[in-house]
């Protein structure tokens, strides 16, 4: 099971990456990587933090749907994120390598080529 505080762990522990003081959203030369996932409860009503559910940048539309179709219970999407490279997690659901995996694409696909080792992002050829 994977915790806030790996996630922490984790984006902190890539070059050039950053996070507001609470934790709520990570950054990679000022571009969003991961945050946690604003929740509406009811409908009309301001929209409220789950700490549980964090989003994560992927690399397009089939990346999410491949995710999703992959587990389910980890992995969704809603209205707000439809035609956006990203993708809800449920952290409790996912294993900490996992997590890595995840935020390590998102960095590469957000970080300035010359951050990147390879110049390349998991999305392309």
């Amino acid at each position: 099971m994977a915790t806030r505080e790996d996630l922490r762990r984790i984006v902190l522990a890539l070059p050039q990456t950053a996070t507001d003081n609470d934790g709520f959203s990570y950054t990679v030369a000022g571009k969003a990587i991961a945050w946690t996932w604003l929740e509406r409860l009811h409908p009309k009503k301001a929209r409220v933090p789950n700490p549980d559910v964090i989003a994560v940048r992927v690399a397009d539309e089939s990346e999410k749907e491949l995710l999703i179709d992959m587990d389910p219970s980890a992995f969704f999407t809603e209205p707000h994120y439809h035609g956006y490279p990203a993708i809800l997690v449920r952290l409790p659901q996912i294993d900490v390598a996992t997590l890595e995996t995840m935020v390590t694409n998102a960095w590469r696909l957000r970080a300035p080529k010359s951050l990147r080792p390879s110049g390349r992002t998991s999305g392309s050829g």
